[in-house]
């Protein structure tokens, strides 16, 4: 939006110069985007946020500026406060139709007689042109000097134009079209607001006027509109039009009827003033007054907000500027009651903001926020969240299943004592579920049968133990079930991966790494299951799924691998606290030893044994290569440890290292009779 420096200092005294106003502005929340210096005056360019439609005005800038630099605020300009009477049986001449309220809450209209439309004067038109709006004649311009002025659009029809004296505000008719006064042609719709005589629409509402009903220098008699336009009924005909007028902007941001009943009176005044005639009617259609808020504000909060002691008089006189009625209440309390031009007033905190920025940011203390320490209680259900983000990540997808399930999904499975229900509604729902796997395979079988190849489930739920004594026993458990190949795209071509236990192993692993646990164990216990435990305390199992099982599920020619932990024990033993470690400064070595062991030796008891009797300077060391081929003989594998060495303190160095390569080499022939290759 522009203005003047001239314009402002109509409505108040101003002693700062053009270049500290606009920093005054600006810090203020009014941002001074440039200032021009024009024909002996300075224009303002400034940006105005979405909510605050009252800045869209000369007066709403004048009152921002009363209350920064604690000046008195003019609002009567001997231009625009003329007094305006009408004949009571001359009202009968007009007539408004308002066919929804909610569409225009307000709708007002003169009848002036026998104007004079010629060019403005010099100092209309000068001031219209210093901020870009192109001159056209008296009337025009003074409605669009108020528009500036006020911040409420208003459009003049030539009374003798009309078909008939009703004004009609109602949604266009299908195909019905308008000329507006740019020339162009519109088709209109229903979602669109006009404003109509008897015959057709002489105006877009809230947007542009007509072409048919515009004041022309013939004019002889007008009708002075000004109303209140619903802002999204403005907004979305302004879009589906693609018309962005001066109007729309202020009328799509919301504007109050207290302002459009004063910038009617002013304009009719201006009129009368300058281009002659008479009042000879005035109507109004809808609501006069709004409902004004009113709030609480305790100066405690303020200073408390602020950090900064501001005495009450001081807060009271900020928001009596700013237009706000102020009464005193209880002791340290002030009643405010928001103006209707103030729609974005809601709360207390609202009005400390306004406090603040009329104050000055720039005077407030800059200090450190005060931060109690506090204990952070992690409960199982943040922990639950955070390991199904976890494993989101991990690429898995979540299933859901019913806690009921049949009992002969269980065949096959260890189980122990199960819950069952006494009455149940089908055979489907015979036993609270011990073990989640049971579900998740029927979940493997389902996907399977829709043709997905590639199959990976998780799901977070409580399983249900029997007990000789007592309720039940329930727990949250966690199974994660993989069938199918996942496939890659390499340089080599495709490459097809088939999902197992290793796959099963490495969520596992990763699940522990984030959840802080170190001491962990995968265990063969035979028949293809392997105990999971923590710190020596089982906590689940894996496996691949039998093939009777999976037949009797009817999945065919398929591997099934599934792991199920108790997530009780997992969140217990959990370690959520984080240390940063820095980046290494020095580059670390890496040596890879390559051997052949015998094939019953686990790899996790050589990399156990490597780390017990780890020197200080080996950081990690884990299984690189896995062999078995014709080079190996029968009953033994190859492997190879990749071993990486870094000190903080420098470089090392050949001579460092070898020492530290024959020790591990020598735990792994004297202890595992490996054979180092």
């Amino acid at each position: 939006m522009k203005l003047t420096y001239n314009w402002l200092k109509d409505f108040v005294d101003i002693k700062l110069g053009p270049e500290e106003l606009a920093d005054k502005l600006t810090m203020a929340g009014i941002e001074v985007k440039s200032i021009e210096h024009k024909d002996g005056d300075f224009v303002f360019e400034i940006e105005i946020t979405s909510n605050r439609p009252d800045w869209l005005s000369v007066i709403g800038i004048a009152r921002e500026i009363s209350a920064i630099t604690n000046s008195k605020l003019k609002t009567q300009s001997s231009k625009l406060q003329l007094k305006t009477k009408s004949s009571k049986k001359e009202n009968r001449d007009l007539k408004i139709l308002v066919e929804d309220k909610k569409d225009c809450p307000l709708y007002t209209a003169k009848i002036i007689k026998n104007v004079s439309v010629g060019p403005s004067p010099g100092w209309l038109k000068r001031r219209l042109e210093l901020i870009g709006c192109r001159s056209v004649n008296n009337i025009v311009d003074i409605t669009n000097y108020v528009l500036f002025t006020y911040g409420e659009p208003l459009h003049a029809f030539d009374l003798h134009k009309l078909n008939s004296d009703t004004i009609i505000v109602r949604r266009a008719k299908d195909q019905e079209k308008i000329v507006s006064i740019d020339g162009v042609e519109h088709p209109l719709g229903r979602n669109i607001l006009v404003i109509a005589d008897k015959n057709k629409p002489i105006a877009i509402a809230g947007i542009m006027g007509g072409k048919d009903t515009e004041v022309s220098f013939s004019t002889k008699d007008i009708l002075l509109e000004a109303a209140v336009f619903d802002p999204v009924v403005t907004r979305r005909a302004r879009q589906a039009l693609g018309m962005q007028t001066d109007s729309s902007y202020r009328f799509e941001r919301g504007l109050d009827f207290a302002t459009a009943v004063s910038a009617s009176a002013s304009c009719a005044g201006l009129i009368l003033e300058i281009a002659g005639g008479q009042l000879a009617s005035e109507r109004s259609c809808g609501v006069i007054t709004g409902k004004e808020k009113t709030l609480v504000l305790d100066i405690r909060s303020v200073n408390k907000v602020l950090g900064v002691d501001i005495k009450a008089p001081v807060v009271k006189n900020i928001l009596i500027k700013l237009g706000f009625s102020v009464k005193n209440a209880s002791s340290g309390k002030f009643l405010v009651k928001s103006p209707l031009f103030r729609q974005d007033v809601n709360s207390e905190i609202d009005l400390i903001e306004e406090v603040a920025r009329i104050f000055g940011y720039q005077k407030l203390p800059l200090t450190l926020p005060r931060i109690s320490p506090q204990i952070d209680v992690v409960t199982p259900r943040d922990l639950a969240a955070m390991l199904r983000r976890m494993l989101f990540g991990l690429g898995l997808n979540e299933a859901i299943t019913y806690s009921l399930i049949d009992k002969d999904l269980l065949e096959g499975f260890d189980t122990g004592s199960l819950v069952e229900i006494m009455n149940p509604l089908s055979r489907e729902q015979e036993v609270l579920r011990p073990l989640l796997a049971p579900s998740m395979l029927k979940c493997i079988a389902y996907n399977l049968n829709q043709k997905q190849g590639y199959v990976n489930l998780f799901e977070i739920a409580n399983i249900f133990r029997s007990q000789q004594h007592g309720a039940p026993k329930e727990e949250l458990a966690l199974n994660i079930s993989l069938c199918g190949a996942r496939s890659a795209v390499l340089e080599n071509g495709l490459l097809r991966e088939e999902l197992g236990l290793l796959h099963l192993k490495g969520v596992l692993e990763a699940v522990f790494e984030r959840f802080g646990i170190t001491q962990y164990s995968f265990t063969a216990e035979g028949q293809g299951k392997i105990a999971i435990a923590i710190e020596g305390e089982k906590i689940g199992f894996m496996m691949n799924i039998k093939e009777s099982i999976l037949s009797a599920l009817d999945i065919k020619n398929k591997n099934v691998a599934t792991a199920e932990v108790s997530l009780g024990v997992l969140f217990q033993k959990a370690n959520l606290n984080k240390k940063f470690i820095p980046l290494p400064v020095y580059p670390g070595i890496a040596r890879d030893i390559s051997f052949v062991i015998k094939d019953d030796i686990l790899a996790e008891d050589i990399l156990t044994a490597i780390r017990e009797n780890s020197p200080e300077l080996l950081r990690l060391v884990r299984i690189a290569d896995i062999y078995k081929g014709k080079q190996i003989p029968q009953g033994m594998k190859g492997l190879t440890i990749s071993c990486l060495y870094r000190s903080d303190e420098r470089t090392l160095t050949e001579e460092e290292i070898n020492p530290l390569y024959a020790s591990i080499s020598r735990i792994l022939t004297e202890r595992f009779s490996a054979q180092i290759r």
